[in-house]
């Protein structure tokens, strides 16, 4: 029977097997499109190293898990730009405010995922 009009088939066996026959077909299609995919797509999103002439380590808060921090110091010779970027699971990934360092300064950008979301998975430094 043909739930969308309430009809049956006359075709016989042969009728109903077809009907099936195409969605298996479709999911085939799907998934050898989907596993021809070139393996370097997957890894196109490599996080960013940290930029040169700082030197930063990273973590999350110790009693919350949705607020993290990227602690820098400039090792270089020039006056840099750094700020932190929280990779948030289901929420909006969020950036810290902007910390500029003169040469032999440090300083601390920090930033908070909203709380619907998983927290944090990532923390990246951008400069």
């Amino acid at each position: 029977m043909n739930l969308f009009t309430g009809t049956t088939s006359k075709g016989g066996p042969a009728a109903g097997n077809r009907s099936r026959s195409a969605p298996k077909a479709l999911a085939a299609v799907v998934s050898a499109a989907a596993l021809a995919l070139p393996v370097t797509t997957a890894t196109a999103a490599a996080p960013a190293a940290i930029p040169p002439g700082l030197s930063c380590d990273t973590g999350k808060h110790a009693i919350d898990d949705y607020t993290g921090f990227a602690l820098c110091r400039n090792n270089g010779s020039r006056t840099q730009v750094f700020w932190v970027h929280l990779v948030c699971g289901w929420s909006p990934d969020v950036d810290g405010d902007r910390v500029t360092l003169r040469p032999g300064e440090s300083g601390q950008s920090t930033a908070h995922c909203g709380s619907l979301g998983t927290g944090i998975g990532e923390i990246h430094v951008r400069p």
